[in-house]
């Protein structure tokens, strides 16, 4: 009777132990941004509806064009995160919305992750003048460089 308690005491570890492993190994999602609900988006009609009524109907945009604020953007994107591994993007999309110079939507265009492009970073060093130094280099280099106290300049008082 006490080697079938224990058995059933290991099984019950076991089974805890085999859900705590699986449960870490499944993913984290993780939803950022505002993306409209397709039935609101469907409302906005181009030459029919004006910024007002986009901002009652979407909300809100995620971003303003930073040079042209007739341009609207909603931006939303979802992450997968595995344990202890980097986030993998699983979907992104973007609703951009622009007006015309009245203020009435000109166009509605949607993108989504397979729209995305991958921005190459340039690494480079801008060359400054001058000469490297270490800072012993610096340290001895200023020795005797401080101004020392101007004693000429004492006012006479006579």
């Amino acid at each position: 009777m006490q080697n079938s308690r224990s058995a059933h005491r290991l099984l019950r570890h076991l089974a805890i132990g085999t859900a705590l492993v699986v449960t870490a190994c499944a993913p984290l999602i993780a939803t950022h941004g505002n993306l409209p609900d397709p039935e609101r988006l469907a409302e906005i009609v181009p030459g029919q509806v004006a910024k007002g009524e986009v901002a009652e109907i979407l909300g809100s945009p995620s971003s303003i064009a930073a040079f042209n604020e007739e341009t609207w953007y909603y931006i939303s994107e979802r992450k997968e995160t595995t344990a202890f591994l980097a986030p993998d993007v699983t979907d992104r999309k973007v609703v951009i919305v622009r007006f015309d110079d009245k203020g009435v939507v000109s166009s509605v265009e949607a993108l989504g992750l397979e729209d995305g492009r991958n921005v190459e970073l340039v690494e480079r060093a801008t060359p400054t003048a001058g000469n490297e130094m270490t800072i012993l280099e610096q340290v001895l280099g200023n020795m005797g460089r401080f101004n020392k106290a101007d004693t000429n300049s004492k006012t006479n008082t006579e």
